[in-house]
């Protein structure tokens, strides 16, 4: 109420000045008139009429400038001209801009579309020099180890031991090479959206069956034990693409898992979750896993065979079937993956 009242009165004010101003500028126009000219008083009032709106009009535009330069100088709004050379800018690849605009600036939500561009170009900019680096270094050791043993290879002195031990060498580096090219085209493929989900109602429970099957040969070499807890249930999605999901989170668990350990797989309605008594992830990597070409060891991560692209992949893979991965780990003691899917059900 008490609004309503102020806003009335400001309004009669309002109207009140107005007035007074126009009668202000309409006698200033009567005094010129009179004391300037001899005209009747039909033209006179004609001509006062006239000259009063020209004053009036006159001073409003006047106190419309200062108003304006007051304004921009107290708020510092920005000027149409730096807005124009930090787009010029942000077009040659300088990504380094950042305006300060007022709240009350007619242009703020421009600026700061200018300002949010311009971060985010940079960030798409910083990780592709990341990925030009990791790919460089990560292409560059193979080659450096294969050419280390391609020349070792040349010694006629070498025994037939020697000779074997250094081809597979050279052989394991390629096939690492090999594999991060497919990992890479695989992403790609993922993030261009060239091959769109090819869906349908498939049993997971027997999927899950045929990769633990698969890979019979890697975990029965270090003696690791698996167990599979699944009751029948179906899932609507790619079944190409989710195999490979189990694959990567298999192939893991195994590298790191040591010799006679366990991996539990368990698959319900709510979750699948992929848990192994393996070295864990330290706190500090956990929140890095996904990223492309981390590596939590570095060291172990290559000597294992590892990119830093599986994980990648697998949560590429999970996010086009709208669903969710969450991983636990504990130094020493293992590492759990749990898988969110939609539309898992019992057969």
């Amino acid at each position: 109420m008490n609004d309503q009242r102020h806003s009335i009165w400001h309004m009669i004010m309002g109207i009140s000045v107005f007035f007074l101003v126009f009668f202000g500028c309409y006698m200033i126009a009567f005094a010129l008139i009179i004391n300037l000219t001899h005209l009747s008083v039909f033209w006179t009032v004609m001509f006062t009429g006239i000259l009063g709106i020209l004053i009036f009009s006159i001073g409003l535009i006047f106190m419309g400038l200062i108003r304006m330069r007051l304004y921009r100088d107290k708020y510092e709004l920005v000027p149409q001209h730096m807005m124009t050379e930090a787009l010029a800018e942000i077009a040659k690849g300088n990504f380094n801009i950042l305006l300060n605009p007022s709240p009350v600036d007619p242009h703020s939500e421009l600026v700061e579309a200018i300002n949010d561009m311009a971060k985010n170009l940079g960030s798409i900019e910083n990780m592709r020099q990341d990925f030009i680096s990791n790919i460089s270094h990560e292409i560059q050791s193979p080659l450096t180890s294969m050419i280390g043993f391609a020349k070792l290879l040349q010694d006629s002195k070498l025994s037939d031991e020697q000779r074997i031990h250094y081809g597979e060498i050279i052989e394991a580096e390629s096939r690492r090479m090999s594999a991060m090219s497919e990992n890479l085209l695989k992403l790609s493929a993922l993030d261009s959206g060239i091959n769109p989900l090819n869906p349908h109602e498939f049993r997971l429970d027997k999927q899950l069956q045929n990769i633990i099957l698969a890979f019979e040969p890697q975990w029965l070499s270090k003696n690791i034990s698996i167990e599979l807890e699944a009751s029948a249930i179906s899932v609507h999605g790619d079944e190409a693409l989710l195999a490979q999901v189990w694959a990567n989170l298999l192939t893991n668990a195994i590298k790191f898992t040591p010799m006679g350990g366990q991996i539990e797989i368990m698959a319900s309605t709510e979750k699948i979750v992929f848990k192994d008594s393996g070295s864990g992830i330290a706190k500090a990597d956990l929140i890095h896993v996904f990223e492309r070409f981390y590596k939590a060891d570095k060291s172990r991560a290559r000597s294992l065979g590892g990119n830093g692209l599986g994980l990648s992949i697998v949560k590429k893979i999970i996010d086009l079937h709208q669903g969710r991965i969450q991983i636990d780990s504990q130094e020493g003691i293992g590492t759990n993956v749990t898988v969110f899917l939609p539309g898992l059900h019992s057969v």
